[in-house]
């Protein structure tokens, strides 16, 4: 019989932070470095690596102060971390890393995945004191990761595939003339019924309803990183993004084609660049528009007076839901390649009522 853990789960504090950048630098460790009993998310963005430094300027950049922070202690050691994005306007937090690793014996009761269960506990108990409505986690199918959180309630909403352009390979160049004749313009709030009648259009009935953006969330589309949401924003934590439209063909026409949003890494993280688009449209020339964006924002494609990209630059991310193929080819044909396939967890606290409807009169 295995005896329970003698640990306990704490919020982080401040003495935490090199324990904190050890651990979670192990969990992101590969190859024959990565030699203890060790879970992480398995998601392949290297940024998820917390180090000291971005621990110590996190509370002040990209770690809000509310963002709540868990680690797992046990005899004076921490074995575990489970880090949390808040989301106020909406009231939901997202999972970006929950990690467990330990140096003892398994009989002794000290197994990653026991860690982890407490550590999920911990947050949504926390999270359900705060009023959160919704619990969000992307992870890779791999080390218990889903049946973990199937356990605690997430149901599994969707699947993702993690696409990477490397840098190196130059950007385009859209002059403003040919972004015109392609109907491309900057999104704004305006927009925001004919984005969720987009968004409609191309995510099953039943990802919408659980994801429930409203049109204020569309409202703030454009600068706001969670909308739509993905996999990688909520690591890849951009402070600025922008979004685009492309709009119908004729362009009198009130329905929006396609939706573009991209970010512009300001540390050293890939960029960010997501499509959302009709089955029935090709968003080749959107996609282009987004990479020659990137490349100005940056200031990478000019760097050295050709438009070509120098090898050092960063690459770019984006995620595709697997529902939205062929889309992924299309991102293939712009120098993306495959790297990851995750899957998408959700667990609402809201209890939904019927609402009110008129019923046939009946007659004795």
């Amino acid at each position: 019989m295995v005896t329970p853990r003698p640990g306990r789960v704490r919020p982080a504090r401040l003495t935490d932070l090199a324990a904190l950048g050890e651990l979670s630098r192990w969990s992101h460790a590969l190859g024959d470095e990565r030699q203890r009993a060790v879970r992480s998310l398995g998601l392949p963005v290297t940024a998820s690596q917390m180090s000291v430094f971005s621990l110590f300027r996190m509370p002040l950049g990209a770690l809000q102060p509310h963002d709540p922070l868990y680690v797992y202690e046990e005899d004076g050691r921490l074995a575990g971390l489970a880090r949390v994005e808040t989301n106020d306007p909406r009231d939901e937090w997202t999972i970006v890393e929950l990690d467990a690793i330990d140096q003892g014996p398994v009989e002794q009761g000290s197994a990653p995945g026991d860690i982890r269960f407490r550590l999920v506990q911990h947050l949504l108990r926390d999270g359900a004191k705060r009023s959160c409505a919704r619990f969000h986690v992307a992870c890779a199918d791999e080390d218990g990761n889903v049946e973990l959180f199937m356990q605690s309630g997430f149901v599994r909403y969707g699947e993702e595939l993690i696409l990477h352009r490397p840098g190196g390979q130059g950007w385009p160049s859209v002059p403003k003339a040919a972004s015109v004749r392609q109907r491309i313009r900057p999104s704004v709030p305006a927009d925001a019924l004919q984005l969720s009648r987009l968004h409609a259009a191309v995510t099953p009935q039943p990802v919408a309803r659980l994801e429930g953006y409203r049109l204020g969330d569309w409202e703030r589309g454009a600068s706001h990183a969670r909308i739509p949401r993905s996999s990688l924003t909520p690591i890849l934590r951009l402070a600025d993004t922008e979004g685009f439209v492309q709009l119908c063909e004729p362009s009198s026409a009130p329905e929006l084609a396609a939706f573009l949003q991209i970010g512009v890494a300001k540390e050293e993280q890939p960029h960010y660049l997501r499509v959302m688009c009709r089955p029935d449209h090709d968003p080749t020339p959107l996609i282009r528009y987004g990479l020659s964006v990137i490349g100005e924002r940056s200031g990478e494609a000019s760097r050295d007076g050709s438009g070509d990209d120098h090898p050092r630059t960063r690459g770019v991310l984006a995620a595709v839901r697997t529902y939205e193929s062929p889309l992924d080819r299309r991102l293939e044909e712009a120098g993306f390649r495959h790297v990851a396939q995750v899957s998408l967890l959700l667990k609402e606290t809201l209890v939904r009522v019927a609402e009110p409807a008129l019923l046939p009169a009946a007659t004795r």
